[in-house]
């Protein structure tokens, strides 16, 4: 299983080097009239997806803690109900 996880990494990994040497032309992004940054692609491309990385984790976390803070509460509440026996059917 160790071995198949290397290779799988491997094979990503060069993937990905073919894919940033072949797209090392400069492109410019144009920002406001007259502003512009220019960049090789592949650089611009690693940015936009962090950009969407750290956007995906912040609506995640953003996520957790409002679902931990609905857990918190119904604990807090079922501490708090009184503790009801079922009757005996007999």
């Amino acid at each position: 299983m160790r071995f198949v996880r290397w290779l799988v990494g491997l094979v990503v990994f060069a993937g990905l080097l073919l894919l940033a040497l072949q797209n090392a032309e400069p492109v410019t992004l144009h920002v406001y009239d007259g502003v512009g940054w220019q960049t090789p692609l592949i650089f611009l491309l690693l940015i936009v997806f962090a950009a969407g990385v750290a956007a995906g984790l912040l609506a995640g976390s953003i996520r957790s803690v409002r679902l931990k803070r609905q857990l918190a509460r119904l604990r807090n509440q079922q501490r708090r109900a009184p503790v009801t026996r079922p009757r005996d059917g007999g």
